[in-house]
């Protein structure tokens, strides 16, 4: 059956060929990856959805993370998924991770639980840093709530990874200084403060100060870039600005962006967040390369 051993090697030689493509340079060519729903975590909103792109490696190939915001009790990573193409285009070659984590109802699921899930997240990332391709050059991007995350995570741990950059769009920085000055005197944002952290000041302030990403901004911090409205009704400008004045104290390069007529992120209208984004872009292409 002289004609079956052919037909299997020129079947094997198709195969060889079609799984195995090479560009010009007869290096293997790795095409670009979509991943919804990864889980993270044993809970189903433990996960997060995985972007990489084409021809990746370990040594070329950088990461962004991207974390929702809604007061840590509502919202969902697809809250950003209109962002992502924004992010392939402007920084093509870098890998995104858009995360979800567990939502706080007290009594369930309260501080730490968010601030501990993002940290999950990047374990698990840095873990499958071969699987996917993907160097150790961090960049954590966060909106709201989901910025106070990415700058607790990138000012307080530097294990698996020490984060090359942090963005924080109306990001709370300082709780227990919301808790007791809420923006414009609004007692509702104190309440909803404490109904997410399970508890006021007076409680526990110890977890108010460890939950308060500007208590661990210190000289070894990453770069940091902060976008910050003036007619914010959430997230005072006095929170960005206590951020800015602890990097420089600290002699930690940053960048401060403010745009006295905007209000809280996701009521930017479009030329704001374009401008925005061109100095995101900017600042990342600086400072992760």
């Amino acid at each position: 059956m002289e004609w079956v051993k052919t037909l299997t090697a020129a079947l094997l030689l198709i195969c060889v060929v079609s799984c195995n493509k090479k560009n010009s340079d007869g290096a293997d060519i790795i095409a670009a990856s979509t991943q919804l729903n990864v889980s993270y975590g044993t809970n189903t909103l433990q996960n997060m959805d995985v972007y990489l792109p084409a021809n990746r490696s370990t040594s070329t190939t950088n990461v962004l993370i991207l974390i929702h915001g809604g007061s840590w009790t509502t919202g969902d990573k697809t809250d950003l998924t209109s962002y992502i193409d924004s992010f392939k285009r402007r920084l093509p070659g870098y890998a995104i991770f858009n995360i979800n984590y567990r939502l706080s109802n007290i009594p369930n699921n309260v501080f730490p639980t968010q601030e501990n899930d993002v940290k999950a997240a990047v374990e698990f990332i840095y873990g499958k840093s071969a699987a996917y391709l993907i160097s150790a050059k961090y960049a954590y991007i966060g909106f709201s709530a989901g910025a106070q995350l990415a700058m607790l995570q990138g000012f307080k741990y530097t294990a698996p990874v020490k984060a090359k950059l942090i963005a924080s769009f109306s990001g709370p920085s300082d709780l227990i200084e919301l808790y007791n000055h809420p923006t414009f005197g609004n007692p509702l944002i104190s309440l909803g403060l404490a109904n997410a952290i399970g508890s006021t000041p007076l409680q526990d302030s110890l977890l108010y100060a460890n939950s308060s990403p500007v208590n661990f901004i210190s000289g070894t911090s990453p770069p940091t870039i902060v976008f910050q409205g003036g007619t914010d009704p959430l997230v005072s400008t006095t929170q960005a600005l206590e951020v800015q004045t602890k990097l420089v104290n600290s002699g930690v390069k940053n960048q401060y962006v403010f745009y006295p007529a905007a209000a809280h992120i996701g009521d930017w209208d479009k030329p704001t967040m374009f401008d925005a984004f061109n100095k995101l872009q900017d600042f990342i292409i600086a400072n992760t390369l």
